[in-house]
């Protein structure tokens, strides 16, 4: 089992920035990618980006330039770096973990952006 720990949503003004943490505990050693989801109220459920465990990184081409995935596994831990953020990233957004055949999903933490 893994335990995934969200923390860093909040309220922003548009053009502003917030950090995404996720701290991993548990069965870490099963871990291979770490990433983000977001849902807005009314959409579907959208991948904002994945780190693997080989370092490679994607993200979704709406969130390209402006968000960067980071990953500090001396802590087991895996942030998002939003930045020139817009009201239209206003979601909850969602760690998880994908491990052997299963994937483990954090708490979700609110992150409105104001105009």
């Amino acid at each position: 089992q893994v335990q995934l720990v969200e923390s860093g949503g909040g309220l922003v003004q548009a053009g502003g920035s917030l950090r995404l943490s996720c701290a991993a505990s548990g069965s870490i050693f099963s871990i291979n990618a770490m990433g983000w989801y977001r849902q807005a109220p009314g959409k579907q459920r959208e991948l904002v980006a994945t780190s693997t465990s080989i370092g490679s990184t994607n993200y979704a081409d709406s969130v390209k330039g402006r968000f960067t995935i980071s990953r500090d596994n001396a802590k087991n831990t895996v942030y998002l770096q939003m930045n020139s953020l817009k009201p239209e990233d206003t979601a909850v957004y969602s760690c998880y973990a994908q491990g052997v055949r299963v994937r483990y999903w954090g708490q979700g933490t609110q992150v409105t952006v104001s105009s």
